[in-house]
């Protein structure tokens, strides 16, 4: 062995060990605004997103989606970064928490030359160790001092001549390449890219063209290794900026102008009182290291070294030249702009800084609020007052002149869709002769908002209004209310055909599932794919938590990912659990636009799911980082045609339906989508304008003046929407497609699905960047026999007849019936999977909520169980297992009691065996589980209710935990309790080092010193004991007294306070009527 630690303490230079420079560059006052306008900073920028991450140290946060044109369709010049958008993982490979998780994620990184690894030398370790890839002016100044040979840096110029016109960015681009090869061989081992000294003559090359550029032609010369690269750019002040450069190639990245432009504000008072510009430049760039985390983690990366050159991106509107030249191997499939056009972008914004005379103002931007001479936006005050006039008095002729403005992208293109052109009969088919309004508005359905997301009002109005259709409204993951399952007096009904599972499980109940006519699988979310979410504690009212099964006022964390989707098998997994729990109900899985979306369907498809839907980058939300709102997903144009190609290519189309939403408004929209391939269609942003939003964006802030995207009682009184004016509009969209469909000559609507055959492509070729787009990959038809069907024909085969459940409700008949005992023992086998969901429905379709006395209906099954043992277990049901099970027991948990031990005569030691798998009791409401043997990771992960008692487990258990009792009698492992926010455990707490093994980010250890908590505790074990005959809990009730100071009580902090706080508003309020009493004799 080498002595590879003494190498690196003698080679390797950490940052900021580094001395401190003598000279740094200074804030250049007179010439900022022309060089903030050269770069394309805004005044909306300034507000909107430099200044939330300076004053809360985190990346800004909107809503509503966006619905601004592609880069390569707007007329205003655009930055690069905006034609790249964010990849993502859904299904395999699936994204980290990267707050909650932070012990897989890191910053650090080592810049400067990668010698060849196979060649255990010391030269290995010569780089420079930073611990963020943020450079402050100083940081990158002592890099750039340092005197020792084997460090020296050279600083290339990332700018180009004014003069030389928009064609000379490519030679100049050509020849920064030609200089880099020249420094590599001069022996410079860092090489800055630099864009300082922009003026009135010199414009800079953009910064990631300049990067990737660099670091592809280095790619190509086998020399990117010899070399650190290092950018000095004004350019970048999102964190999309920095994540594309990074993912490009940068190794550290130092943005001064946005740091020159914290000082500005201070000086202008455009800072808050108190903070100064060197704080601002700390919590800046903590935002943005934030942010990074987020983007990385999105695509299951943990760390930024294994970000930096992955390309994590899709590029839309960028021709296949530039993108072969400059971004080898990035996707762009409908090609766009070279090099020219961004060279004229890149002019644009220096001409309007510097001609005719230097700027002195910047323009305001109008990229997120619509503002009358910025950005374009689809939903402005004209197009949202005529579709409310429309709807509101039933007005075809104002749904016509909406229509008219959305579809009519001639004058003003922002969207794939407003590129093609629909091909029509010469004379049309009469219109009585095509499919009637009333069949067509049954394939509508209203997007996933949660009630808490939007108030009860319009979550219900929704409801009432396509129930009335027959469309489907949906639930959103924020569960609901089981009051609505009941039909109204007057035949209306509020309860929503589509439940949504998302990765929170929130209110996921037997009875909630078994009032649903789809249960959909929420993967990833349009406006922000590859993320968690977290409704604050102020938000989370008593409703709320009721319906969530939570604590009011404690905050509500979703995870990034479904705990139990880790692979295609394991969402098939999921998906045969929702069939078990509702046959009747269709399943369905929601995806995000991207590229290898149509892969991923197939998967689905394969996976057996009822239904796909293809959500597209541009829908909108109640609450989601700005930067995912703009940058994550792509159109679902794009995004759908992958789609129906891949599903029709591998004759899985016949078996699946396909649905499609992200700002639909019209029936040209409709017709577009079914002519590349959907069935069904989501709205969610046009039915909220038509119940009275007016797009204010203020979603987040519980702040919507018209009542619809909040909880303040006096907010929700100004909510104006009519169940009738919901109704209206679906029948205006469908009529519109009645007259598309006589125009073509189509009679039935699912003649039309997958004719793309019947549109066009219109040549933009008065637009200066749009011209070079090619539509090509959309339009394409499949080449198959016609005997492989382009849309949905047959119903999936889930296996369900197969299931032993259909045995156990034959046996248990009298308990279902007449709720007499019935007690079962049966052999099982790893092949049963889900046992006890189908059962478990026809107890809750009986009985709701309430389900059956206690142990009416036991079971001991002996052997070894498979996947999703006691899967949504209903209350009365009581499964003891003589065995083992596999991962995912007890997901669900519904009031049900779960018993597992190890087989009588086993030799194996159970405190110290894997008993059960991973991800147990995932999203438990309610129910008692008492397991002898230890469980894999992610035990009662997401836990609101469960009551357990287990040996020990693997890694993040108690995880997002928000209700409910965890006994833990021996060892857990690492990042116990991460985002635990309610609900307590107990672990026993041997070795002492307990704490080491804790996430303390949301909880706080104590002793167990209360009556209650000891008699809680003790009862537990008592209970285990009994079910299981546990050594362990024998050992601790016969030493009890020498026993309890050894556990530890898990206590959330949020969940504590809340506690503490009711338990002094109930003794006032007793204290209130003690004295009432004594006053009133």
């Amino acid at each position: 062995r080498k002595p590879y630690r003494a190498w690196v303490t003698q080679y390797r230079v950490s940052l900021d060990e580094l001395p401190e420079p003598l000279n740094v560059p200074q804030p250049d006052h007179p010439t900022l605004r022309q060089r903030q306008q050269a770069f394309g900073y805004t005044v909306e920028e300034l507000k909107m997103v430099v200044t939330p991450m300076v004053m809360a140290g985190e990346e800004p946060v909107s809503s509503m989606g966006t619905d601004t044109p592609l880069a390569v369709l707007s007329e205003r010049p655009q930055l690069l970064f905006k034609y790249f958008k964010q990849l993502f993982a859904q299904v395999t490979n699936p994204p980290i928490d990267p707050i909650r998780e932070e012990l897989v994620m890191s910053l650090v990184t080592n810049i400067g030359p990668k010698p060849n690894v196979m060649a255990e030398t010391p030269e290995a370790c010569r780089r420079i160790k930073v611990q963020q890839p943020i450079l402050t002016n100083a940081d990158l100044e002592k890099i750039r001092q340092i005197a020792d040979p084997h460090f020296k840096s050279k600083t290339l110029r990332l700018l180009f001549r004014v003069a030389e016109g928009p064609d000379g960015l490519g030679a100049a681009v050509d020849d920064l390449c030609q200089q880099a090869s020249q420094a590599i061989e001069d022996g410079y081992k860092f090489l800055i890219l630099s864009d300082r000294g922009v003026n009135e003559e010199w414009a800079p090359i953009p910064s990631l063209l300049g990067i990737s550029a660099v670091h592809h032609h280095l790619v190509r010369e086998c020399t990117r290794t010899e070399v650190g690269l290092i950018l000095e750019t004004g350019e970048p002040r999102d964190v999309h900026h920095f994540a594309c450069l990074i993912g490009y190639g940068a190794g550290t990245i130092n943005p001064y102008l946005v740091f020159e432009t914290l000082v500005d504000m201070e000086r202008d008072g455009y800072l808050p009182e108190g903070l100064d510009a060197a704080t601002a430049q700390t919590k800046f760039i903590k935002a943005i290291n934030k942010g990074l985390l987020k983007i990385f983690s999105k695509m299951g990366i943990s760390t930024v070294q294994s970000y930096c050159g992955a390309q994590i991106f899709e590029a839309i509107g960028l021709n296949h030249e530039l993108v072969d030249g400059y971004f080898t191997g990035t996707a762009s499939r409908i090609e766009g702009i070279g090099i020219r056009e961004i060279g004229e972008e890149t002019l644009r914004r220096h001409k309007v800084a510097y001609e005719p005379a230097p700027i002195r103002q910047l323009d305001f931007g109008g990229e997120v609020h619509y503002r009358v001479q910025g950005e374009h936006h689809n939903w402005n005050p004209e197009t949202i007052y005529k579709l409310q006039h429309a709807a509101q008095a039933n007005d075809p002729k104002t749904y016509k002149e909406f229509a008219a403005l959305v579809n009519d992208e001639s004058k003003r293109r922002s969207n794939i869709r407003g590129l093609l052109e629909i091909k029509t009969l010469p004379q049309p088919i009469p219109l009585e002769e095509v499919e009637p309004a009333k069949e067509i508005v049954k394939r509508f359905t209203t997007g996933a908002m949660s009630f808490g997301a939007i108030s009860k009002e319009a979550h219900e109005t929704l409801a009432i209004a396509m129930n009335r259709i027959d469309g489907k409204s949906n639930t959103g993951e924020g569960g609901e209310d089981p009051e609505r399952f009941v039909p109204l007096p007057n035949g209306d009904s509020k309860n929503s055909a589509i439940k949504q599972v998302a990765s929170a499980r929130f209110g996921v109940t037997t009875d909630y599932l078994v009032h649903a006519k789809e249960l959909q699988i929420k993967m990833a979310q349009g406006a922000k794919p590859g993320e968690g979410g977290q409704l604050p504690g102020h938000k989370v009212d008593e409703t709320i938590a009721k319906l969530r099964y939570a604590t009011p006022g404690v905050q509500l964390i979703s995870p990034p990912p479904h705990h139990d989707i880790y692979s295609i098998e394991d969402l098939a997994q999921l998906i045969y659990d929702l069939k078990n729990s509702n046959p009747a109900a269709d399943i369905s899985v929601k995806l995000v636009a991207e590229i290898g979306v149509g892969t991923v369907a197939a998967g689905v498809s394969k996976a057996k799911a009822d239904k796909v839907l293809i959500s597209g980058d541009s829908g909108g939300t109640g609450a989601s980082p700005l930067s995912s709102i703009k940058y994550g997903g792509i159109p679902w144009e794009l995004g759908l045609a992958e789609t129906q190609q891949t599903l029709v290519l591998n004759n899985l189309r016949g078996r699946i339906r396909v649905e499609t939403d992200g700002q639909m408004k019209t029936g040209r929209d409709v017709v577009i989508a079914t002519l590349l391939g959907a069935e069904e269609f989501g709205f969610s942003t046009a039915p909220l304008i038509v119940e009275g939003c007016i797009m204010m964006r203020k979603c987040h802030l519980n702040t919507c003046p018209v009542g619809i995207a909040t909880h303040d009682p006096v907010l929700r009184a100004k909510f104006t929407g009519q169940p009738e004016h919901v109704v209206n509009y679906f029948f205006f969209v469908a009529e519109e497609v009645r007259e598309w469909m006589a125009k073509m000559g189509f009679r039935k609507f699912a003649e039309m699905i997958g004719r793309t055959d019947k549109l066009r492509a219109q040549k933009a070729i008065d637009h200066w960047k749009a011209k070079g787009l090619d539509l090509a990959a959309i339009l394409k038809r499949p080449e198959v026999g016609p005997e492989v069907p382009r849309y949905c024909v047959e119903k999936q085969d889930h296996g369900l007849d197969r299931a032993i459940d259909w045995k156990l409700i034959e046996l248990c008949k009298l308990a279902i019936e007449r709720k007499e005992p019935v007690r079962l023992d049966l052999p099982i086998r790893n092949v049963n999977r889900t046992v006890g969901t189908i059962l478990s429905s026809e107890i809750a379709k009986r009985y709701r909520l309430e389900g059956l006395p206690p142990d009416t209906i036991h079971i001991k099954f002996t052997g070894s169980a498979g996947q999703s043992f006691g899967a949504f277990l209903a209350r009365g049901v009581t499964l003891e297992l003589e065995g083992e099970s596999n991962d995912y027991l007890g997901k669900g948990l519904c009031g049900g009691k779960i018993i597992v031990y190890p087989p009588k005569g086993s030799t194996f030691v159970p405190e110290e065996t894997i008993l059960i798998g991973n991800t147990s009791l995932y999203g438990a409401t309610q129910g008692e589980c008492y397991f002898y043997g230890t469980a894999g990771e992610r035990f009662a992960v997401r836990n609101s209710g469960a009551w357990a008692v287990i040996e020990g487990t693997g890694d993040h258990g108690c995880e997002y935990m928000t209700g409910g009792v965890v006994v833990v009698l021996g060892r857990t492992g690492r990042n116990f309790a991460a985002g635990m926010s309610g609900g307590i455990a107990f672990v026993l707490n041997e070795d002492g080092k307990f704490e080491s093994r804790c996430n303390m980010g949301m909880v706080e250890l104590e002793k167990v010193v209360t009556a209650e908590d000891k008699q809680i505790l003790r009862r537990m074990i008592e209970a285990h004991h009994k079910y299981t005959g546990s050594r362990k809990a024998k050992l601790v009730l016969d030493s009890w007294e020498a026993m309890l100071p050894k556990f530890v009580k898990i206590m959330p902090i949020d969940y504590k306070r809340v506690l503490a706080e009711r338990k002094a508003a109930a003794a006032k309020g007793q204290a209130q009527k003690d004295k009432e009493l004594v006053t009133h004799g």
